[in-house]
């Protein structure tokens, strides 16, 4: 069986409206129109910063015939941020990721450092400074 070719409507909110009023206005002529052209799956996901809606048909055929639909263009012409409050594109939108937040790497090498390996005569010298005698060792 052939994996679905999704897309994703992603709305900002605007200076005016939310992308959630937008959601609620188009919404179901959207989704009207997506079974029309044949879609098999679609989803609304609410975010921060707007709405996405996310649909799947089984070619991109489909989602052509979808996207030049009278219903869909007057949709998009209604967002509430017209210059830069919209996104089409492929694949799917805010689900796609996990829902909990990443675990922080490792650091490299565990944050360890490679310190300096002290000079024989340093150490010869570091030595000799706290080493006891051998009598003291024995009589003691």
């Amino acid at each position: 069986m052939p994996s679905p070719f999704w897309m994703s409507i992603e709305v900002f909110d605007g200076g005016s409206s939310t992308a959630a009023s937008w959601a609620e206005a188009w919404g179901d002529a959207l989704v009207e129109a997506a079974l029309a052209s044949r879609a098999v799956d679609w989803s609304w996901q609410r975010s921060s910063f707007g709405t996405i809606f996310e649909v799947a048909f089984t070619d991109a055929e489909d989602w052509e015939r979808y996207r030049d639909s009278l219903t869909v263009q007057a949709a998009l012409d209604a967002v509430p941020d017209p210059l830069s409050g919209l996104i089409v594109y492929r694949g799917r939108g805010g689900s796609a990721a996990k829902r909990s937040p990443r675990k922080p790497r490792p650091l490299q090498g565990a944050g360890a450092a490679a310190l300096p390996l002290p000079l024989d005569e340093e150490w010869l010298l570091f030595r000799e400074q706290f080493e006891l005698p051998a009598r003291s060792l024995i009589l003691g």
